[in-house]
């Protein structure tokens, strides 16, 4: 952070001093954990939504089952939310959200966008519910834990390495587009082997783009928002809060897909 610092270079073309390297560096602080106390919140809240979904979705009495997926019955909710059409609803919704947020931002009040990033944690907490018919909790439990830590580890790296990240964007982005569409493809040829391969690609690209998106954070606030406030760092943070909180859930899923035991 201090060599960081050092290369700071103050609105008015000077060298910034002692006084203004520790206020960018406490700044620096206050914002980044602002970042990943709204990312913690939105997974709460998505975790506590898939929860709730799926306990309201299942019945352990076979009689007043609408319909049964593998060994769970499910209620006439858990129909209507896991075999209906209406589940398409909640599948594609968070992909229509995260569009809203990410080029709607600059006309949205931090206080909306807050809201609407609350809203978007649900609905894909809603639309990840399924998970639990398909793997075993204990499983479930697990690769969270192993998300978690890689996580963490990856975004520190991203926050204290002296390496330049920048070049590595366009490569990663490239991949992603790639694992999207091979897991498009995937849905039309169900090839377990192309599944295998997209999930260990996935999570190479977006253990990458952890580490790529927390320094690029990093240096937003260090070279675009050191000297301003209020909604303008408040929707930066906002949006930093969303594409990590959208590395997590993607590493979790694709982690998942990999180590994850079925029912």
């Amino acid at each position: 952070m201090s060599d960081l610092d050092r290369n700071y270079t103050s609105p008015f073309g000077r060298a910034a001093g002692r006084v203004d390297t520790a206020a960018v560096d406490a700044g620096l602080r206050s914002y980044m954990l602002k970042i990943y106390n709204y990312m913690s919140i939105g997974l709460a809240i998505t975790g506590l939504a898939a929860l709730g979904v799926y306990m309201a979705a299942v019945t352990g009495d076979p009689s007043g089952a609408a319909a049964r997926i593998g060994s769970a019955y499910l209620t006439p909710f858990g129909y209507a939310m896991f075999v209906s059409p209406l589940k398409w609803v909640f599948i594609l919704a968070p992909l229509a959200m995260v569009f809203a947020i990410s080029f709607g931002i600059n006309r949205l009040k931090p206080a909306t966008a807050q809201m609407l990033f609350w809203a978007f944690s649900a609905l894909m907490g809603i639309s990840l519910s399924s998970i639990f018919l398909v793997y075993t909790h204990t499983s479930i439990v697990r690769v969270f834990f192993i998300t978690a830590a890689s996580f963490g580890a990856l975004s520190l790296f991203g926050y204290t390495t002296k390496r330049d990240m920048s070049g590595m964007g366009s490569f990663l982005i490239m991949g992603l587009f790639g694992v999207i569409i091979a897991s498009l493809v995937n849905l039309f040829i169900a090839s377990s082997a192309l599944q295998f391969v997209v999930s260990v690609v996935g999570v190479l690209v977006f253990a990458g783009l952890t580490a790529y998106d927390t320094q690029r954070l990093k240096n937003d606030y260090i070279y675009g928002y050191a000297s301003q406030g209020g909604e303008i760092a408040e929707r930066a943070a906002i949006t930093g809060a969303l594409s990590l909180y959208l590395n997590f859930i993607n590493l979790f899923t694709l982690l998942l897909q990999l180590l994850g035991q079925r029912e």
